[in-house]
């Protein structure tokens, strides 16, 4: 009696054993069917610099299978940015899903109470990595991401110091210090498909899903591609832009930065062509280290479940209006490429709804079954791809500085502009005009539009909490914002 009591409870006792065992491996079975995302992000690129898109003289075959693959988001619009570099309050809004103005000190630094979408992804069990560029404050990035590589703190690769054939990079740094940069000794695209395909990898046979953010610093200048891959053009392969001419129309508060320094006023038919050759070749340079990225996804057996975002953090003028930069309202400036491609994402889908770049936090979530932070302010995409009757926003908004401020609406565009206490309009019909080359400010005809849309545009600023008030003189400021007029009006609350 005895002697079976003992093997009933050696029995009991393996089962004990055993249970544990068992939802273990239904929880790493769980684990691997939680999709993985790769988010990839270019530097100035523009939206409309992809051949499916539209682009006869562009060459994008990685991108473009990325459109066949996936749903192209085609009215992707950024809010604009308090500062030149436009380029950081757009990523500060990726990372946040939050609106222009709720950042600190124009962006470059996240409050720990506002949750970045990979900070909420290692918390819910990712493993998460980053390459490339980052351009807000180091303690975020550690808060972020559990592990990165060849990693660029700051906006560009200096001329004076190697441009993009030296760049500043630094490894992951646990401490969160990051006081040891090294100099890399080739193109900066190589060393973040580098490390993104290295990740990869390593992850090959990893039962945690992973979240991985690679961000290219091209096309951003100095415009040096690499003529040993990708695809190399010419000045007279390409057409100058239709709304080329040889000097602005007028002055729109930033004819003097540093990016329109890049070529001297008059512009010339050449000098324009050329920085279009230039661009175009950075484009399609990193157009090959994407295809390298999603190649090594494919290779490790991850591409299947992985969901994969593509976008640009702001657009570039290169020529359009006789600009060169992004410190404007135009289409060329405000647009960007958005694409998402994966599990239950339609392929070969476009989607002409005015949507935010803000938008990628919240869409993400509602993809892989996560709760949207409370300090998120964007709205999830997913709709669109489930419902042909998608409506996206009604309208957006755009800033630059005190100086401009924008609106879109039912295909109508007006501009309005605040410059050395001088006020003007400019209104674009976009379906009929999408190259805004024709202003209808001044035609009575419009007197009605403009003043609807200057009242949309003036109430949804002041929801949003926009410093300015445009129905003030000098819209409530005298003079043009300094970088401490922004670090003052946005300031920074991280401890």
């Amino acid at each position: 009696m005895k002697r079976s009591i003992r093997i009933l409870g050696f029995i009991v006792s393996g089962l004990v054993t055993l249970a544990p065992s068992k939802k273990t491996d239904a929880q790493k079975d769980q684990r691997r069917e939680r999709p993985n995302v790769l988010v990839i992000v270019t530097d100035d690129q523009r939206y409309n610099t992809i051949h499916a898109l539209g682009n006869p003289d562009i060459v994008t075959p990685n991108m473009d299978q990325l459109v066949h693959n996936g749903t192209a988001f085609t009215e992707a619009h950024i809010m604009g940015g308090l500062s030149g570099a436009i380029c950081c309050p757009s990523r500060a809004m990726i990372m946040t899903g939050k609106s222009l103005f709720h950042l600190e000190q124009g962006g470059k630094f996240i409050a720990q109470g506002d949750v970045t979408f990979p900070e909420l992804f290692k918390n819910n069990g990712y493993i998460t990595f980053a390459t490339g560029k980052w351009h807000q404050d180091k303690a975020c990035f550690n808060r972020s991401f559990s592990a990165g590589e060849n990693i660029l703190l700051g906006g560009m690769n200096p001329p004076a110091t190697g441009g993009q054939y030296r760049p500043q990079l630094h490894h992951y740094d646990s401490t969160g210090k990051y006081e040891h940069p090294f100099w890399g000794d080739h193109f900066s695209s190589i060393y973040f498909a580098d490390a993104a395909v290295d990740f990869l990898n390593r992850q090959k046979d990893s039962e945690q899903p992973f979240l991985m953010y690679v961000a290219f610093s091209s096309p951003h200048d100095p415009r040096t591609p690499p003529t040993w891959y990708g695809h190399s053009y010419t000045p007279d392969q390409l057409p100058l832009p239709a709304s080329f001419r040889t000097e602005p129309a007028f002055d729109n508060g930033e004819l003097y930065i540093r990016d329109e320094m890049l070529l001297p006023y008059p512009r010339t038919e050449i000098g324009i062509r050329t920085e279009l050759a230039k661009y175009y070749s950075m484009v399609s340079e990193v157009d090959y280290q994407i295809g390298r990225v999603i190649d090594a996804l494919k290779k490790t057996g991850r591409y299947d479940n992985t969901i994969i975002v593509f976008a640009g953090d702001n657009g570039l003028s290169v020529g359009d209006h006789a600009l060169l930069g992004k410190q404007n309202c135009y289409e060329s400036s405000i647009r960007i490429p958005l694409i998402f491609t994966g599990p239950g994402i339609p392929k070969n889908k476009r989607v002409d709804q005015l949507v935010y770049l803000n938008d990628i936090f919240p869409t993400l979530c509602t993809l892989t079954d996560q709760q949207v932070p409370s300090s998120v302010e964007s709205s999830s995409l997913k709709e669109a791809f489930t419902d042909d009757s998608f409506k996206g926003r009604d309208h957006v908004f755009f800033a630059y500085l005190n100086l401009q401020r924008a609106i879109v609406q039912d295909g109508f565009k007006l501009i309005c502009y605040n410059v050395k206490g001088q006020y003007r309009n400019e209104l674009f019909n976009l379906k009929s005009d999408p190259d805004e080359l024709y202003d209808l400010s001044a035609n009575p005809k419009y007197a009605s539009r403009i003043a609807g849309l200057k009242k949309v545009l003036t109430k949804s600023l002041n929801e949003k909490g926009d410093h300015c008030n445009l129905d003030q003189p000098g819209w409530g400021y005298p003079q043009k914002w300094t970088s401490k007029d922004v670090d003052r009006l946005e300031p920074k609350l991280t401890q």
